[in-house]
Parts: C-alpha cells; structure tokens; sequence
C-alpha cells in the first residue's frame, strides 16, 4: 500500500472521503463549542485533536488527487477539481487554529473568576464576553467556509468523474438476467 493507491485503486477515492466526514464533523464540533462553552470543556482534547486528525487528511487526499490527476486524461473539469482541492487546506488549518484555541480557553477558568470555593460555577467577566462573541463569529464563519469549500470540491470532483460516463437512460440486460 501507498499514499496514492491502495489494492489497485487511486488512494485518493479513498482518501476524500476522510475528508467529507471529517471536515463537516470537525465544523460541527467547532460551532458546538463555540457557542456551548460547556459543550467544549466536554469534548476536551478531543475537539483539537479531531481538527488535527482533519488537517492531516487534507494534504493526504490532496497529494493521491495529484498522483491521479496525472494518471488520467486532463479535462477542463479536472483541473478544476484539483484547483478548488488545493483551497481546502488553509480552512482546514482554520479549524485546527480555531479548535487549539477554542480547547485552551474552555479548559481554565474565565478570565475575573476566583478559584475559592469547590464546585463553585465560573462565570465569565464582562471583559471575555466581546472576546467570546468574535470566537464564536470566527468559529462559525470557518466553519461554514470550509464546510461549502468541502461541497464545492466533491461537486467538482464528481462532475469531472461521472461526466459521460453514465447512461441517463437505463442500460438493457441484453442477458435477460435483469
């Protein structure tokens, strides 16, 4: 096994669709613990961690799509594909930064809170709300730019795939098997 075939197939038929679950999983995880601080003090290390884990897919898709795009005949639409798939990694390092900074400020207590007092709630400075209000609007935003990135390519890459090579009509089992 390579990083750009597996079995006999192109790696990178493989590789995407690491990638179109996990950057809208990753997305979705973000926004959550943004908005939910609770919800990120839950997920912990694992909301970093997934978005590291989603980071690292992308060059690998990206580096079997080249391999593939040089084993197939180029077509406009391929080069499209492979143009919008190099887009995809700086909002996918959007969600990491997002994701580490998101985790670090979740895991201490808010910014004015005293620690006295076992299982006493943190309650959040009126300083840290206009900071969590631009994390939250920075979180949602790459999060719905990477999110229509990711749709955008699987579009493209689709089309460049299946364009002529599907009947629309159904094909006839001239076997008489179907």
């Amino acid at each position: 096994m390579s990083l750009t075939v597996v079995g006999g197939l192109p790696a990178h038929v493989l590789f995407v669709h690491f990638v179109v679950v996990l950057v809208p999983l990753t997305a979705l995880a973000l926004v959550a613990g943004a908005i939910w601080p609770g919800a990120a003090r839950r997920m912990g290390i694992v909301l970093p961690l997934l978005a590291l884990v989603t980071l690292a897919s992308v060059p690998l898709a990206t580096h079997a799509g080249e391999w593939l795009e040089a084993h197939v005949g180029s077509d406009a639409l391929v080069r499209r594909h492979a143009e919008l798939g190099d887009g995809l990694l700086p909002w996918a390092g959007g969600l990491f930064v997002l994701a580490a900074v998101l985790w670090w400020t979740t895991r201490r207590p808010a910014i004015g809170t005293g620690t006295a007092g076992v299982g006493t709630a943190s309650v959040p400075s009126r300083r840290s709300l206009p900071l969590r209000v631009v994390t939250t609007v920075l979180c949602v935003g790459v999060a719905a730019g990477a999110v229509v990135d990711v749709y955008r390519i699987g579009d493209s890459g689709a089309k460049a795939a299946w364009q002529h090579g599907y009947s629309k009509t159904a094909v006839v089992d001239r076997t008489g098997n179907g």
